[in-house]
């Protein structure tokens, strides 16, 4: 893989070179690789064909995550989360200690490894929310709760430019991956005031399936705002939101 340089950058292949452009710029690659079939029936190849099973299950998981949580993730998610996602679930997989390799799978491995995944690199929760919270999941009665203690917006918020107002929101999930179905419950603070003044505390519960057996996620997450002429206007398009899952209870 190389890059282009130069004025005129392009677009297709010449030959055995493939041009293309990437969030990386403009590269060029030479054409080549193994013959499919090859791949698909030589012993030689058997590593590979085992990889390849384990990574497309890692990308069917890491969607029905994406998709459970869609509806926070729209302004808090970064051109690359899809691909970070998938290499996490890789990690849950490969902690599979029970299953033949090949056969590894989200279920049997570790899915508590997702814990502290932020769906927005360029805004992580870690570095914006620094309001102590806790968090609970009650696999019997089917809640899974959020409760952060009074705090001053100014000093335990670091909010980006122009914001004027913030939001709260948590999610709790039960995914079933084999199915690849979920539950989902929601929760929001109203608009606030980034302020000096203290908040109330802020208790979000969502419920899910009782006594449910499949994995269980919590998210959590800011919205900023800005006001101006009285009308909330999200800031940069949620360019600087943050959202992260906080707890998580496998099998």
């Amino acid at each position: 893989m190389a890059r282009q340089k130069g004025i005129i950058k392009l677009r297709g292949t010449i030959g055995d070179i493939t041009f293309y452009k990437t969030q990386d710029g403009h590269l060029a690659r030479e054409k080549g690789g193994v013959d499919a079939s090859r791949i698909k029936n030589d012993p030689a190849f058997q590593r590979t064909r085992e990889n390849g099973a384990e990574f497309g299950r890692a990308g069917k998981a890491g969607k029905v995550l994406r998709t459970a949580f869609r509806s926070l993730s729209l302004n808090a998610s970064d051109s690359r989360m899809a691909s970070r996602l998938t290499q996490q679930m890789m990690q849950v997989i490969k902690a599979d200690a029970v299953s033949n390799r090949g056969l590894r799978n989200v279920l049997d491995g570790e899915t508590e490894l997702l814990k502290g995944f932020d769906f927005n690199a360029q805004g992580k929760l870690g570095n914006t929310l620094y309001a102590p919270f806790s968090s609970s999941i009650d696999r019997a009665a089917g809640t899974i709760d959020l409760e952060i203690p009074v705090f001053s917006p100014l000093t335990m918020l670091a909010a980006p430019e122009g914001t004027t107002h913030f939001k709260i929101v948590s999610a709790g999930a039960e995914i079933d991956f084999e199915a690849e179905n979920y539950v989902i419950s929601t929760s929001a603070t109203e608009i606030l005031p980034w302020n000096a003044l203290d908040t109330e505390v802020i208790s979000q519960s969502n419920g899910v399936t009782a006594a449910s057996t499949k994995p269980l996620f919590l998210v959590v997450g800011v919205e900023f705002y800005q006001e101006v002429n009285g009308a909330m206007y999200p800031l940069k398009n949620g360019s600087y939101n943050p959202l992260a899952i906080v707890n998580v209870s496998g099998m």
